[in-house]
């Protein structure tokens, strides 16, 4: 039985003209939202995705999961967002114009999307977010992750103990200082050392999602604190530049590095050794999992979800487990490190 925010939508669907509905293309400014769309032809539900950013490969990714979702179901779903991260909570807000049955997105900078989330809830619009756990449940109706975000910083920070053998300074990058999930990894990974390391940390620094802010900021620490042995990046793109950083500067080998990433993006400094390994999720298939749980929301008696008996449809998040502490923050187990031995297999 579908949920009272898809009958409101309905009734409001019935007002609209077939002008409205038809397509679901950007309006030729990356930076403003569509003025309809997201319909499907498999579905009568209207749902938007919206990245962080839409101009870096991780966030490409999604958007051909989403691609993919739309032509493998017969849907028209919307992928769009704005260029720039800081511009993402006016782009969301702009869908707010229009009628939508969900609006699922990837926080840039929560606290500026935060009250966009709580309009859009306010309107009767199911909101699905991905990486925002510890973000303020009022302000989605699930969270979906990839992984328990403490697994996840934990598994970099043993890998950096393994590779400098627990001494030396460290540093942090995060595309922005309120990402939740950024921030998450890294502080499970503070308490990791803490606990497990004599390893110093020096700072965090935010890098924009910005492959050069990462890099000339490697460059300028190295130069001022040689005692940096090793950096943990967050965003997709820290790992990279931090990477060419060190190598340029002769440091390879010295300074251990890991993060998150992709083979696209850093795959040719694993195959010269100058990062250790980077982890993954398939951002291709996180779009399609924020989407297949829109439906099962919106398809669930009042919008109450059974996760026990929820399967979706993308790899990762065939099984989903609950936060205990926040029962509308759901996990998947899609995480994979990759090293030199593996890397062909997620060439993406």
């Amino acid at each position: 039985m579908k949920n009272s925010k898809r009958i409101f939508a309905l009734g409001t669907a019935a007002l609209m003209t077939a002008t409205l509905f038809a397509g679901c293309g950007n309006n030729g400014d990356d930076n403003q939202p569509p003025s309809s769309g997201g319909e499907g032809t498999g579905t009568d539900y209207k749902i938007a995705v919206v990245p962080k950013m839409t101009n870096i490969g991780w966030f490409q990714r999604m958007e051909e999961g989403v691609k993919a979702y739309n032509a493998e179901n017969g849907t028209n779903y919307l992928y769009g967002g704005s260029t720039e991260g800081a511009d993402q909570a006016s782009y969301v807000e702009g869908l707010l114009a229009d009628e939508w049955d969900a609006i699922c997105v990837v926080p840039f900078d929560s606290n500026s999307l935060a009250p966009i989330l709580e309009k859009a809830k306010d309107k009767g619009i199911l909101v699905i977010t991905h990486e925002a756990a510890s973000m303020d449940p009022k302000y989605f109706d699930y969270d979906l992750e990839a992984f328990s975000n403490a697994d996840y910083g934990i598994n970099f920070a043993k890998q950096l103990v393994d590779l400098t053998g627990g001494e030396g300074t460290y540093i942090q990058f995060v595309g922005d200082l309120n990402s939740v999930s950024h921030n998450e990894w890294c502080d499970a990974a503070d308490k990791y050392f803490a606990e497990n390391s004599k390893m110093v940390k020096l700072d965090r620094y935010e890098t924009g999602d910005q492959t050069t802010a990462s890099y000339n900021k490697t460059k300028e620490l190295l130069q001022a604190h040689p005692e940096i042995t090793a950096i943990q990046g967050s965003a997709s793109t820290d790992v990279a530049g931090a990477a060419q950083a060190v190598a340029e500067m002769g440091l390879a080998g010295k300074v251990a590095i890991v993060g998150t990433s992709m083979a696209s993006i850093c795959g040719d400094y694993i195959k010269d050794g100058t990062v250790a390994s980077f982890s993954v999720w398939d951002p291709a298939e996180a779009g399609k999992a924020m989407i297949e749980l829109a439906i099962a929301v919106l398809n669930a008696e009042g919008g109450v979800l059974d996760v026990a008996s929820t399967s979706l449809k993308a790899t990762g998040y065939e099984t989903l487990t609950v936060n205990e502490d926040a029962p509308t923050v759901l996990y998947g187990d899609a995480r994979v490190d990759v090293t030199s031995v593996n890397m062909a297999d997620y060439n993406f």
